[in-house]
């Protein structure tokens, strides 16, 4: 290997949005994310968690009950 070349290879903190910290190596000394094993659905061990990213499980959830609403107020007439 060229010396000199190669970046500085130290650990690393990474911080997720969930709340979870754990160590690495990186060359930058945090990392932040948005999923890790600990709350990702498909790693999470069978607990049902959903990962909202930007409020689109909410909006869905408005516009859902809406419609909802609005066939039970045709039915009641």
């Amino acid at each position: 290997m060229k010396p000199k070349i190669h970046p500085d290879y130290k650990e690393a903190k990474v911080i997720c949005a969930c709340g979870n910290t754990f160590a690495t190596r990186s060359t930058k000394p945090v990392l932040k994310i948005e999923l890790c094993n600990k709350c990702h659905p498909f790693y999470s061990g069978g607990t049902r968690r959903l990962v909202d990213s930007a409020g689109q499980v909410e909006r869905f959830k408005r516009r859902y009950k809406r419609k909802t609403e609005k066939a039970e107020e045709e039915k009641k007439e």
